[in-house]
């Protein structure tokens, strides 16, 4: 069964080189030189993806893996070309995204789980089992903003494998933390 068809996918970003400047408000619009120009991320993208496959996605720093991750996942759109996901997408494509740095590392786990389209009392029948994968201990009852990088990783790991998903996309998350933990991650994938 296929899950995830990508045709000439492109995304294109418009870098601006104009300085911001409060005289340049201050000017009439007629002497505001505008130059930007356009910077292809993606070009031509063709991809099909069946159930049961893993893939890897490499390339170089800025070659686009992370903007073809975020079109996958539904977060941006790309500029050209079309795309088909069939199946229920579970993301861990940035630290922390989708967390509230003031709130508990608890009150994230629900927030964060209800994103990935768990129901409440879904979130309560795994929240057990999201608290010992993540090995957090009582710093679950912690406000997220005391944790350190490695440990916002584990949480949002240990929220996206307990959803359950179709596809998992995973945007270079795992290089964060101690080796003893990303072996854990791997052996559960």
């Amino acid at each position: 069964m296929l899950r995830v068809k990508l045709n000439n996918i492109g995304k294109k970003y418009i870098i601006s080189h104009e300085k911001e400047a409060i005289i340049r408000h201050i000017l009439p619009s007629f002497l505001k030189i505008k130059s930007y120009e356009q910077f292809w991320a993606l070009r031509n993208i063709n991809l099909e993806i069946n159930r049961g496959q893993t893939i890897g996605i490499l390339g170089r720093n800025g070659a686009g893996k992370t903007t073809l991750l975020n079109i996958i996942a539904g977060i941006t759109f790309p500029s050209e070309g079309n795309f088909f996901v069939n199946g229920k997408v579970s993301a861990l494509l940035s630290l922390g995204a989708g967390f509230h740095p003031e709130l508990t590392g608890e009150e994230n786990i629900y927030i964060n789980g209800s994103i990935l389209g768990l129901k409440i009392r879904e979130v309560k029948k795994r929240f057990k089992d999201i608290v010992e994968f993540s090995e957090l201990g009582n710093f679950i009852n912690a406000p997220i903003q005391t944790y350190s990088a490695g440990m916002y990783m584990r949480l949002g790991f240990a929220i996206a494998i307990n959803v359950d998903f179709d596809i998992l996309l995973l945007d270079e998350i795992l290089t964060v933390g101690d080796i003893s933990f990303q072996n854990k991650c791997l052996d559960r994938l």
